[in-house]
């Protein structure tokens, strides 16, 4: 019997421990935290040995395979341990993706995976097609492949996730975008950081199809050096020739199955980044024969995900917006450019090695006041200072919330927008989001 040993005690450990207890694996989980009490129990309920608080390694070092969790880092000195014992470690979805005869469409980018995924969920199940979603997002696809019978999967596939696959092979890959984040995992060096989002189309072969952004210069700096066999689909913003393209008007895609075209203010989201995530959605919908009446109701009934370009309330004519998922300074630029009014904008958390630069034109065409939201804010209060004269240093969030309130005028908008992880003050970006929201309502 073949021992997997799986790292974290999660959404993506206690799944992967479940499809690996079914497909009759010698199972061990292992978690250096405490694992919730609703994991332990699933645990159990599976008759799954596991630790938690440490890791035991005569248990771990013993195993034939490792599914390591995606925020485990790299160098971390157990991995370090496996990897020189030659011990092969893998990722939840390849470790899953080997048990699903269903069609997986995976989408990866620094920024709008989360957005992209839900709204082609979305729009395959209003075609009536049996879906299930997954990845980074919502259920486990390992437990959804143990529990589930599928015929496809839209999954949100972040870096981590494909750094530890083999043979993880999507007849759909999606690449949005590739911007600077996480580069603390990949020695700073960007270019490791966007070969590991190109991995999602690596074992695709001429069967299967694979979606990129023109317009997006790192894919485009990169494309000729990767080795792609997929059937090659760009979509852009740019070039009017290309079979999938949009401006700030009409949104179109020519293909050999004829035509499809759509009024951009018809979309349900907003924001010129969100018509580029729905144009590379409706490509692979029409790559799956989705029928343009079904295709055009879903892109217009689509709502925006939470913690992401939120609306919270508007209070006395002041707009708060919840964008607490923006977590690096390219999902920032994207919220400010989207904003039409004076920005009352809350920033700041775990920097991650973030250059504001990007951000500077919105921030002084835009915003009139900066609130810092974190534990040490000194590093945005240095950058910003010689172009915003209004800037607040706060570390909570009742504080942060009541400051930009009095800032704030009729007609404003007061936008969450982090740029930074929620690791300082938070346990997640939801939970940001989510105490924000409160906050709020106090008012």
């Amino acid at each position: 019997m073949k021992r997997i040993v799986i790292l974290g005690g999660g959404e993506s450990g206690v799944g992967t421990a479940i499809l690996a207890k079914k497909e009759n694996f010698d199972v061990f989980l292992s978690d250096i935290g405490l694992i919730k009490d609703n994991y332990k129990k699933l645990l159990e309920d599976n008759g799954i040995d596991y630790e938690e608080g440490q890791h035991t390694e005569e248990l771990i070092l013993n195993a034939d395979e490792v599914m390591k969790s995606p925020g485990i880092p790299k160098k971390a000195a157990l991995i370090q341990k496996l990897e020189s014992k030659g011990i092969s470690i893998i990722s939840e979805i390849e470790f899953a993706s080997r048990y699903t005869e269903a069609k997986i469409i995976a989408i990866t980018g620094s920024n709008g995976k989360t957005t992209t995924t839900s709204l082609l969920f979305h729009i395959l199940k209003q075609a009536g097609l049996n879906v299930g979603l997954g990845g980074n997002i919502g259920k486990s696809f390992a437990k959804s492949v143990a529990e589930d019978n599928f015929d496809f999967y839209v999954l949100e596939i972040s870096s981590f996730q494909l750094d530890d696959i083999k043979t993880f092979k999507p007849y759909i890959a999606i690449l949005l975008n590739i911007t600077p984040d996480h580069l603390d995992q990949y020695e700073y060096q960007f270019d490791l950081y966007a070969k590991s989002k190109f991995r999602i189309t690596e074992n695709q072969d001429e069967k299967d199809y694979f979606i990129y952004n023109l317009d997006d210069p790192k894919t485009m700096d990169m494309i000729g050096d990767i080795t792609i066999h997929a059937h090659r689909k760009p979509f852009t913003m740019m070039d009017a020739s290309n079979e999938a393209y949009a401006n700030d008007e009409l949104f179109r895609i020519n293909d050999s199955e004829g035509d499809f075209t759509m009024i951009v203010n018809d979309l349900g989201l907003i924001g010129k980044h969100n018509v580029s995530n729905s144009l590379a959605a409706a490509v692979a919908a029409k790559i799956i024969n989705i029928s343009n009446k079904s295709l055009k109701e879903s892109l217009s009934d689509f709502k925006s995900v939470e913690h992401r370009l939120e609306p919270v309330l508007t209070i006395r004519g002041i707009d708060f917006i919840n964008d607490s998922k923006a977590t690096n300074v390219n999902a920032t630029y994207f919220a400010l450019e989207s904003m039409k009014k004076p920005v009352i904008w809350i920033v700041g958390g775990k920097d991650k090695g973030n250059d504001y630069n990007e951000v500077l034109p919105f921030v002084k065409q835009k915003v009139k006041a900066i609130v810092c939201l974190g534990a040490d804010n000194s590093k945005l209060i240095d950058f910003f200072s010689p172009y915003i004269d209004t800037i607040i240093d706060t570390n909570s969030i009742e504080n942060c919330v009541s400051k930009s309130y009095q800032l704030a005028e009729k007609g404003d908008v007061i936008l969450l927008s982090p740029a930074c992880a929620s690791f300082d003050l938070f346990k997640s970006y939801e939970d940001r989001g989510a105490q924000f929201k409160e906050a709020v309502k106090k008012l």
